[in-house]
């Protein structure tokens, strides 16, 4: 009789994890993605912010105007994973020849972040002619599992900087 194995998930994922952790809804989740698969993970905060964890290196700066988001774009390498929701941060994570991802599970790519910057200036103008944004709607277990979705794709990547695939915005594709 054959013994048949369970199919082993591989991680070809060589970088370091850094969470834009101010108001970060997914560290938890994150955490035990790192923790789980051997994966250095760093938090950024200011200090505004007051962040434990006994698995993270957390990194508090003093709060200044996106202190805590040019400390975190300091230490990104290329290879690695930046996971926030500022798209002026992924944009510079992609420039370092990292992946990045939002907070909702967005992927954020050379193919999409320049629409996401334009679109953000779009917002910003709006609200400066007294227009409002629309109201964001509590988080749900379904943005959980999409993120981690997500997540799990980056994860599945080859992300040597020296031999580096272009990473998919579509989580459900292997």
């Amino acid at each position: 009789m054959c013994k048949c194995a369970e199919k082993e998930e591989v991680q070809l994922f060589h970088g370091k994890i850094l969470i834009d952790a101010d108001a970060c809804p997914v560290r938890r989740l994150v955490r035990e993605q790192a923790q789980k698969n051997h994966i250095p993970l760093i938090m950024v905060a200011d200090d505004s912010h007051l962040l434990e964890d006994d698995y993270a290196t957390v990194i508090t700066v003093s709060q200044g105007a996106d202190a805590a988001d040019y400390k975190l774009i300091e230490l990104t390498s290329p290879g690695d994973l930046v996971i926030t929701q500022d798209y002026g941060v992924a944009s510079m994570a992609l420039g370092k020849g990292a992946a990045a991802i939002s907070n909702e599970g967005l992927i954020f790519t050379t193919d999409n972040i320049d629409q996401l910057l334009f679109e953000r200036y779009l917002g910003r103008r709006l609200r400066e002619t007294g227009r409002k944004s629309p109201k964001h709607r509590p988080r749900s277990s379904a943005d959980d599992q999409t993120f981690l979705r997500s997540l799990t794709s980056i994860l599945r990547q080859d992300t040597n900087p020296l031999e580096r695939k272009e990473l998919s915005n579509d989580p459900t594709t292997d």
